[in-house]
């Protein structure tokens, strides 16, 4: 399952949850971007014919920057 998380507000509360996803927070604007990309990440996996359950993490990491997803290095421990 993805799980997105918006740590912006506007006051109201979102909570959308669909295939394979969930997403709390966020303005309006984030959750509706949130949303949009976890929409467009189940379509392409299902073009593929794929589900989470048996996509490689690399693959799924290609796909999730074809929506326009960056992965973040946590920064280092000093």
């Amino acid at each position: 399952m993805m799980l997105g998380l918006g740590l912006d507000s506007d006051g109201h509360k979102r909570i959308t949850r669909g295939e394979n996803f969930a997403l709390v927070g966020g303005s309006e604007e984030t959750h509706d971007c949130m949303v949009e990309k976890a929409v467009k990440i189940n379509e392409k996996l299902a073009r593929k014919g794929k589900n989470l359950d048996n996509v490689s993490g690399e693959e799924f990491d290609d796909i999730a920057q074809s929506v326009g997803l960056v992965r973040r290095q946590p920064p280092a421990n000093n």
